[in-house]
């Protein structure tokens, strides 16, 4: 070796520092990942308290499904009486209990935002309950019911 420096025979190869790890990750990756599996948990909590405050509905949604075709008088009042106790659930006894006639059909276009029951093809759901004979569209009644009990929402919800 020379004692010259700048001699091409003092050159080495460049040592390169080994790769950077991937574990254990930086702070900010932890801080992250603690962030998503809070929001995921409390994803699945809200999930699991929807499902369960729905219970009703799907219950509701059920009985109606068992009902027998064509909707006769017998039926059209176990149609109400579903859709009474589906809305006794969801809303306010005071507010549902007492409502018959029109006044329940409105609340329940009203709570459905929906026009069914009051001036739709439901609307000779309470003659058919009393045994009338009212032409109307057996389907139809049963859509707005499934409909209503789909869409309504539940009083604090």
């Amino acid at each position: 070796m020379s004692g010259d420096p700048s001699d091409l025979s003092n050159l080495r190869d460049i040592v390169l520092p080994p790769p950077v790890s991937y574990w254990p990750p930086a702070p900010g990756w932890w801080i992250l990942a603690a962030a998503l599996a809070a929001l995921l948990a409390l994803f699945a909590a809200r999930q699991i308290v929807r499902h369960r405050h729905d219970a009703y509905r799907r219950a509701a949604l059920k009985e109606l499904a068992a009902l027998p075709a064509p909707l006769d008088a017998e039926g059209a009042e176990r149609l109400s009486a579903i859709l009474k106790r589906a809305a006794l659930v969801a809303f306010p006894r005071a507010e549902v209990a007492g409502l018959t006639g029109i006044a329940w059909l409105r609340f329940l276009d009203t709570t459905g935002r929906m026009q069914a029951f009051e001036s739709g093809p439901a609307a000779p759901l309470p003659q058919i309950a009393l045994g009338a004979s009212v032409p109307s569209d057996d389907r139809a009644i049963r859509n707005a019911a499934r409909d209503w009990l789909r869409r309504h929402r539940a009083a604090g919800w």
